[in-house]
């Protein structure tokens, strides 16, 4: 069962969640891969404009076969305003709940959302990660920081920098498609993370787990 580990109350000011950003991120490893990864879990969070509702919506893949396993939504209303570079306090208390709620423990968390790939090196995977003490990725739609296009077929990739820092890549996941922007968040290496989201994605640019919890949150939303 996955539970949360160090927990942390919830801030309430812009000041506040930059303090807590800062003191967790130097709990992040960027080492010790899974020896075998059979599961992975899709992370999502889709929103309701009309009722300023949101729904976490958490997905548990075989990795051989991709079929759901389990899932989990949780709805509720944003306890924190938006703030650029602070999102996860937005997402992550609901994903949170929705993970514990998970009778299947997944191996690897992949979030919809950036790991070290963030100003202060801490977004959603990298929170998630290390409140859970599980593996996590980020896989992201656009890019945070710079990067030149990498090769066009399937598994190239080129740096994603964050000022002059390494802090991801962008991944082509199929020939020809724009990639998406992969970066670690927890006990994860990057050659790992990368190589794990090839394997999700063996059809359509998304990883299969984003795919999924997106549908499920969806669904649940309207």
């Amino acid at each position: 069962m996955i539970r949360v580990h160090n927990p942390h109350p919830w801030p309430t000011t812009e000041q506040e969640a930059v303090a807590v950003q800062e003191h967790l991120r130097s709990l992040v490893r960027v080492d010790g891969d899974p020896q075998v990864v059979r599961t992975a879990a899709g992370l999502d969070v889709a929103y309701r404009e009309d009722t300023n509702e949101l729904v976490a919506a958490v997905t548990v893949l075989d990795m051989e076969t991709l079929d759901v396993m389990d899932s989990v939504v949780v709805r509720g209303k944003p306890e924190f305003r938006y703030v650029p570079g602070l999102f996860a306090f937005r997402e992550a208390p609901p994903l949170l709940e929705a993970l514990t709620r998970l009778s299947v423990e997944p191996d690897i968390l992949v979030c919809d959302g950036q790991g070290l790939a963030h100003p202060r090196r801490f977004g959603l995977a990298c929170h998630i990660g290390v409140l859970t003490d599980t593996p996590s990725v980020g896989v992201a739609k656009t890019a945070m920081g710079r990067y030149e296009p990498p090769g066009e077929q399937r598994g190239d990739w080129s740096p994603l920098y964050c000022d002059s820092e390494i802090v991801g890549r962008a991944l082509r996941t199929r020939h020809g498609v724009k990639p998406v922007f992969v970066s670690v968040g927890h006990h994860l290496t990057l050659d790992t993370a990368c190589e794990l989201i090839l394997r999700l994605a063996p059809f359509y640019r998304l990883p299969e787990t984003t795919r999924s919890a997106d549908r499920l949150g969806r669904s649940a939303s309207t």
